[in-house]
């Protein structure tokens, strides 16, 4: 896929906010300024390459996703103290992909949390969020 000019991911040096912890050949592991409040030390792996998804990425893109993910785990470990982590990719629309470069979630997750304990399905697998029959 074609590189999007307005694509943040594309072009994480212009956002004086977004930091590159770091990097590999293919991928950038980023914390973003203005997310730490809520979701202290999150961050998100990102290919240099504009791909739409994580259903796009090559498999060096995957290796070194693995690899990155690997490093800020130990980073967020050392640094933060985390207790747990979410983890996760959103493919479309309607799993909340806003940003359509694909960026893989690493939320650390702390004990002392309102919501300690409870992951990516919490949300999902609410009454109201049932589908109606068809």
């Amino acid at each position: 896929m074609k590189e999007d000019t307005k694509c943040p991911f594309c072009h994480p040096h212009e956002d004086s906010d977004q930091n590159i912890i770091f990097e590999n050949a293919t991928c950038y592991f980023l914390q973003h300024n203005q997310q730490q409040d809520v979701l202290e030390g999150c961050g998100v792996i990102v290919p240099k390459k504009h791909q739409q998804d994580a259903f796009a990425l090559t498999k060096e893109e995957w290796n070194d996703t693995y690899e990155l993910l690997q490093k800020a785990k130990m980073y967020l470990d050392e640094r933060f103290g985390a207790d747990g982590y979410t983890l996760g990719w959103n493919a479309g629309k309607v799993s909340n992909q806003f940003i359509f470069h694909s960026h893989f979630h690493i939320i650390p997750r702390y004990n002392d949390e309102p919501l300690a304990g409870k992951g990516l399905r919490y949300w999902l697998k609410q009454p109201e969020n049932k589908r109606p029959n068809r």
